[in-house]
């Protein structure tokens, strides 16, 4: 039999391609294995990418987060802006945490290294990571200007030709509140964009190549017809929906228009509340972040996340509004609602392919922030977990699981092991799953002490209290969240409060939505559920119409 006649160049571009992924995965793993924090360490908040020498990115890890990820997509070029390739040398490192510029608020950091070979510059490696503390009042949500969360790195060079900038990492180090945390993960993001570029100069080498601009047009291009093909497939037209969110002082809308064009699509969320006086706004590149997430779960899921793809996805917002917020607002909680656009994109998309289209989820990540002591015993704690994810036409949700974040839940060993915080429970909540033909995702219930009963500090940023995930297809809703300490005083959803020395912590993470009617689930299911006590026998006899074994 002949072999197809296929050039071998094309083999080549299809080999390179798969090298980069292979990179820029090695980066997110030398990111975990090298920092400092345990969100970044064990919860994967994190992101890392390739870019070519104009700024669009070519490939990104499959570790980290959506939020990250995307955000970080549109910040290299505002790097390149500030110092052009012909002012870079080989050997420097860019950094910056301005919410405007990178990924939406302060706590996170991205790093940019120019990647030289033969002495020109032929691509930018890239990362980001969440840190613990960066200063001001904490994480949270409660600041009344961007001023009050911490402090802010414009573009800078961290490192000139292999020399780091000493008192830059000074200024840094005396802002924080763990500057020996924070001055880790920095130098994490340094080292993982070092072996990026190592690998690339090796793959370069390997290829007998000069740049990558071939291959960076080649997968450009690629990926952005792949997209526009899938978004011919669609039926044209316009879709809104809006969702009810708690927010802070006040209940919240999340509006969108979707136009669906010949080739692209566009996304309107003009009908948005306005921003809030409190730091849960959302900068438009996080809000475009997630956003073009929301549209990829459904649309061209197996096409390569890059400037190609992304590039066929318009994000527009009135300036001043929830999800874009202008400077000096605060944003330090952008997370907790920009984590609802999904779901808030979802109800879009469910018009156009109702089949295909999940129930909404928790969303929001339940990552306390926990503080406490004023002296050698204080401590600054940043944990992730999750409630559940929406039931899939077909599937059952994901319980505990971190959509759309991606972040994992933090290993109750390593919270213990780094702070005298200890939790008593953890456990999956039983009948939290919104009930349907498929259940949504469980939510969990944590409870938190202090080791020696002393008071501590908890920074609240959640959402789901009062408006929980709606089911789909006569699905039901999933469970509210719920905050609350041991004495049985309810804790609001949002803001800095205290727990009073020898009370605990315990949180009601809420759970996903479910899909179709609760009296078509498989009864098997339902008896298996309640064995596990996942499923009331209660639950199970007016909701489901099984009636238990006894």
């Amino acid at each position: 039999m002949s072999k197809p006649n296929i050039p071998l160049h094309i083999i080549d571009l299809q080999i390179m391609w798969d090298r980069l992924l292979a990179i820029v995965e090695e980066q997110a793993q030398t990111i975990i294995r090298t920092a400092f924090s345990s969100a970044v360490r064990e919860a994967g908040d994190l992101s890392a990418g390739v870019f070519d020498t104009s700024g669009r990115m070519l490939a990104q890890a499959v570790t980290g987060t959506p939020g990250h990820v995307n955000a970080m997509a549109q910040s290299v070029q505002h790097f390149i802006e500030r110092f052009p390739l012909d002012s870079m040398c080989d050997g420097d490192v860019y950094i910056t945490n301005d919410p405007w510029l990178a990924t939406g608020h302060l706590h996170d950091f991205t790093v940019v290294t120019p990647c030289f070979f033969k002495g020109n510059p032929v691509a930018l490696c890239a990362a980001t990571c969440h840190v613990v503390d960066i200063g001001g009042r904490g994480f949270g949500a409660d600041a009344r200007e961007v001023f009050e969360e911490g402090i802010c790195i414009p573009i800078s060079r961290l490192v000139h030709a292999g020399e780091l900038n000493d008192t830059l990492m000074a200024i840094i180090r005396a802002n924080v509140r763990e500057p020996l945390l924070v001055e880790g993960d920095l130098h994490s993001l340094v080292a993982c964009n070092q072996r990026g570029t190592q690998r690339l100069g090796e793959m370069l080498r390997e290829f007998q190549l000069e740049s990558l601009s071939v291959l960076a047009d080649r997968i450009i291009t690629r990926s952005r017809k792949a997209m526009q093909e899938a978004i011919a497939a669609l039926p044209r037209g316009e879709f809104s929906h809006r969702i009810r969110i708690d927010g802070y002082e006040q209940p919240l809308t999340l509006a969108a228009v979707m136009h669906i064009h010949a080739d692209h699509i566009s996304v309107d969320l003009s009908g948005s509340s306005p921003a809030s006086s409190y730091g849960i706004n959302v900068p438009l590149p996080y809000t475009t972040a997630y956003v073009c997430y929301g549209i990829r779960c459904l649309v061209g899921a197996g096409i390569p996340n890059n400037a190609g793809s992304l590039g066929t996805i318009e994000v527009s917002a009135p300036a001043g509004c929830l999800l874009n917020a202008v400077r000096p607002a605060p944003v330090s909680a952008r997370g907790s609602i920009g984590h609802l656009l999904p779901d808030l994109l979802f109800g879009c998309l469910h018009q156009v392919i109702p089949d295909k289209v999940p129930a909404e989820s928790a969303s929001c990540i339940w990552g306390p922030m926990l503080y406490g002591g004023t002296d050698s015993s204080s401590f600054s704690l940043v944990n992730a977990h999750a409630g559940g994810m929406g039931a899939s036409p077909g599937l059952d949700g994901l319980s505990a699981t971190g959509f759309p974040s991606g972040v994992r839940c933090t290993p109750v060993e390593v919270t213990e092991a780094v702070s005298p915080i200890i939790i008593w429970r953890k456990e999956l909540l039983a009948d939290s799953g919104g009930a349907g033909k498929f259940r949504g995702g469980h939510g969990q219930v944590m409870e938190y002490g202090h080791v020696n009963n002393k008071a501590f500090t908890l920074s609240a940023m959640f959402e789901r209290v009062q408006n929980p995930a709606v089911g789909r297809l006569h699905g039901h809703a999933g469970k509210a969240g719920k905050l609350y300490t041991s004495n049985g005083t309810t804790l609001r959803a949002k803001g800095q409060q205290s727990i009073p020395a020898g009370e605990r912590l315990i949180l009601e993470m809420p759970g996903g939505g479910g899909v179709g009617n609760p009296l078509e689930r498989d009864s098997i299911a339902v008896l298996d559920e309640i064995a596990d006590e996942l499923i009331s026998p209660e639950s199970a006899r007016t909701v489901y119409g099984v009636t238990p074994d006894n």
